[in-house]
């Protein structure tokens, strides 16, 4: 603000009520100082202003790592921010603490108070929330309880999912699940299992695993599922990341996707439709989500009633992963 009220040769008084917008400053001393303001790209300190306003006007999204998902919902929560007086903190802590239990407590307990106003939280373990300080949590480890959430229909996809194998004649349909903490997971496994049981076909436990949502995990899952005598002939993976872990552990097999073996996943995130061949997957609207969940945390700090839990439906998306058994 001194460099600011030197160039313009005010007094920093007189920077700090065009800052603010205060009265008792004249029109041309206004555009003088904002100019000079433009020119030297000065912004306000958001530690400074929220210890005198109490807000900053800027809104968190808050995840474990950026990695598809994440970044999808990012794409849908920035559009929806604009024209609405907020900006957007996109944080993660970078610590490798991603995966351990409390990791948003951590983040908030950094953030809010002084840089955010709310936030939205992306598959948050745990949240114990503050008087006054908004939290909206996106596809929470736990399902939604008393806390704003939003998500998606993942029991419905994953029967989907199934059905979809099923009606391409698969019988031995293995499934790579997700994180066994996370209850979107565990409902696509009740979504497979539902619809597995009301087609009268067995589910053959060898050949449903844990793959934990990540590349690393889930090759590990699908390289023992495709070296059984009796292997699979179909594969529903708990997220794209998995699905397309297990095309790649196929092909390095010798296996040939979709002649050797059907892959379908879930998310419809960006890379899905990039690998070879494309993958069919469960679409979950995920940049809608972001857009719903940023939308949510806006109106909650307006004091508007609403529906504080939304669910957003999931879709079949076809392409050439899989293929009629033969």
């Amino acid at each position: 603000m001194s460099d600011v009220a030197r160039t313009a040769g005010v007094s920093v008084a007189t920077v700090s009520k065009v800052v603010n917008g205060r009265y008792g400053v004249a029109q041309a001393t206004v555009e003088r100082v904002q100019q000079v303001i433009h020119e030297l790209g000065y912004e306000a300190s958001l530690g400074a202003q929220s210890l005198r306003s109490h807000r900053t006007n800027v809104l968190g999204i808050l995840v474990a790592e950026f990695e598809p998902f994440s970044t999808e919902l990012l794409k849908g929560a920035s559009r929806e921010v604009a024209g609405s007086g907020y900006q957007l903190l996109a944080y993660s802590s970078g610590d490798g603490e991603g995966a351990a239990i409390g990791w948003e407590r951590r983040s908030l307990a950094r953030l809010s108070g002084t840089l955010i106003d709310g936030a939205v939280i992306v598959t948050p373990t745990v949240i114990e929330t503050k008087h006054g300080f908004h939290v909206v949590a996106v596809d929470p480890h736990t399902g939604p309880s008393g806390l704003p959430t939003v998500d998606s229909d993942n029991f419905a996809g994953a029967v989907l999912a199934t059905n979809y194998l099923l009606s391409l004649g698969h019988r031995r349909i293995g499934h790579i699940s997700g994180r066994p903490d996370l209850e979107s997971a565990r409902l696509r496994e009740a979504g497979f299992r539902k619809a597995m049981a009301d087609a009268d076909v067995p589910v053959d436990e060898r050949i449903v695993r844990v793959g934990g949502f990540r590349t690393e995990s889930a090759a590990g899952t699908a390289a023992e599922l495709l070296s059984l005598p009796d292997r699979p002939t179909a594969i529903f993976a708990g997220n794209d990341l998995s699905a397309i872990s297990t095309m790649d552990v196929a092909r390095s097999m010798g296996l040939t996707v979709p002649d050797d073996l059907s892959v379908i996943g879930f998310d419809n995130v960006p890379e899905s439709a990039l690998v070879n061949p494309p993958l069919t997957t469960i679409m979950q609207p995920l940049q809608r989500m972001g857009a719903e969940a940023l939308r949510l945390l806006i109106d909650l700090i307006a004091g508007v009633e609403r529906d504080i839990h939304i669910r957003l439906p999931t879709e079949l998306v076809v392409r050439a992963s899989c293929r009629p058994y033969r």
